[in-house]
C-alpha cells in the first residue's frame, strides 16, 4: 500500500488501508461499501476478497470517516493498516469497489493471512534484527523496485511480480535459507501487505521462524533517522512522486509513461529516453504508432497539468 505524506492545510482527505480478516460474503460487502462511498461522493479503489480488504480512498474528511466506520463496524476489521494523506483535489475520477479472489494477487488460494502471518517488527527494532547474521533478509518486491532501492545486505528474488514470488521460493530461496544455515527469516515490501502475505506463504511451506517490517518501507523512512538507517537509496511508490527517500520526501526518479517504470537521472541522460514517451528499457519494444500515441497522451497530460486538472493518464494502480 502506498504511503502519502500529510498535508492538513489541503481540503481532500485520502486514506490508504488493508486488513487481512475473514470476509464472509464478499458481494455483500462490496455492495454496502459502494453505497457509502457513493452517498459521500468518496472517490478511489477498493479490492474485497474472502482474505480481506485493501484499497485507497479519497474524499471530504467526514465522508472519508464514514466509509472507515463502516468497514470498522465489519468483524475482524476493527483495526486497519492505514495510512492518512491531505490533498487539494481528488486523485480519481470515479469509486470502484471490486470482489477478487485475493486483495495482493500471489496465487495460492489456500493461504490463510489473517492467521498465517509471521511476527510483526516494528521500524524501530528492524534494524538489531536485520543486521542479525543469522537473519536471512528477503525483499518480497518486483525487479524494478529492488533496482531503485533495498535494505542492506537483502537478497533480491528479482522476480516480474508478486505472482511469481512462490515459484522464486521452492525453486530459488529454501536453498539459500539452508545453505545459509539462517535462523529466521525477515521480509520486507512498501506498505506491508506484500510481505505480510508472504510469511503466511513461507510458513504454509514449513518455515517457522519468519517476521516482516510492520508498515512496510514507508513507515520505516518516516520513522528512522537516516543517519542510523540501514536502508540503501530510494523507495519506489505506485503514484505521481515515484519514489521517495528518508522523511517521505520526494526522489530523484521519473515515471517512463510507455513502460511505466522509474527512471533515474543517469537513465534520462540516455538518447533513448523521450520524456511522456519511452525510455533505455523500452525502446526498442515500442512501434513508432506506439510513439506517436504516448507522445500525443503527454501532450494532453501536459495541458491538464498546466489548466491545474488530473489527466486519466497519470493514474496508476499498486
Amino acid at each position: 500500500m502506498t504511503e502519502l505524506q500529510t498535508s492538513p492545510d489541503q481540503a481532500v482527505r485520502v486514506a490508504a488501508l488493508y486488513r487481512f480478516a475473514p470476509v464472509a460474503d464478499p458481494a455483500a460487502v462490496r455492495d454496502a461499501l459502494q453505497a457509502r462511498c457513493d452517498a459521500g461522493e468518496v472517490r478511489g479503489t477498493l479490492l474485497v476478497a474472502p482474505e480481506g480488504l485493501n484499497g485507497t480512498i479519497a474524499g471530504s474528511e467526514p465522508a472519508v470517516e464514514a466509509v472507515l466506520s463502516t468497514i470498522h463496524a465489519m468483524p475482524g476489521f476493527e483495526t486497519l493498516e492505514l495510512k492518512y494523506a491531505w490533498t487539494d483535489a481528488v486523485p480519481f475520477h470515479r469509486m470502484k469497489v471490486r470482489v477478487k479472489r485475493e486483495i495482493v494477487t500471489m496465487g495460492q488460494p489456500d493461504l490463510d493471512p489473517a492467521r498465517q502471518a509471521g511476527v510483526y517488527v516494528s521500524p524501530t527494532d528492524w534494524n538489531a534484527l536485520i543486521a542479525d547474521p543469522e537473519t536471512l533478509v528477503i525483499d518480497t518486491r518486483n525487479d524494478y523496485e529492488g533496482e531503485v532501492g533495498a535494505f542492506e545486505g537483502a537478497i533480491q528474488p528479482n522476480t516480474s511480480s508478486f505472482r511469481d514470488f512462490p515459484d522464486w521460493f521452492r525453486t530459488e530461496g529454501r536453498a539459500v535459507l539452508e545453505q545459509t544455515g539462517a535462523k529466521r527469516v525477515a521480509m520486507y515490501c512498501t506498505g506491508g501487505i506484500r510481505c505480510e502475505k508472504s510469511t503466511a506463504f513461507l510458513k504454509a511451506e514449513g518455515v517457522e521462524n519468519v517476521h516482516h517490517l510492520e508498515g512496510g518501507i514507508l513507515r520505516y523512512l518516516e520513522t528512522v533517522d537516516e543517519d542510523e538507517s540501514l536502508w540503501r537509496g530510494e523507495c519506489f511508490v505506485f503514484d505521481e512522486r515515484v519514489s521517495v527517500g528518508h522523511g517521505l520526501s520526494q526522489g530523484p526518479h521519473t515515471l517512463c509513461r510507455g513502460c511505466r517504470l522509474p527512471v533515474d537521472e543517469a537513465g534520462r541522460a540516455s538518447p533513448h529516453y523521450v520524456e511522456g514517451v519511452c525510455c533505455e528499457r523500452c525502446h526498442d519494444t515500442r512501434d513508432d504508432a506506439q510513439r506517436e500515441r504516448y507522445a500525443e497522451r503527454h501532450r494532453q497530460m501536459e495541458i491538464a497539468r498546466k489548466r491545474g486538472d488530473i489527466h486519466l493518464g497519470t493514474t496508476r494502480k499498486d
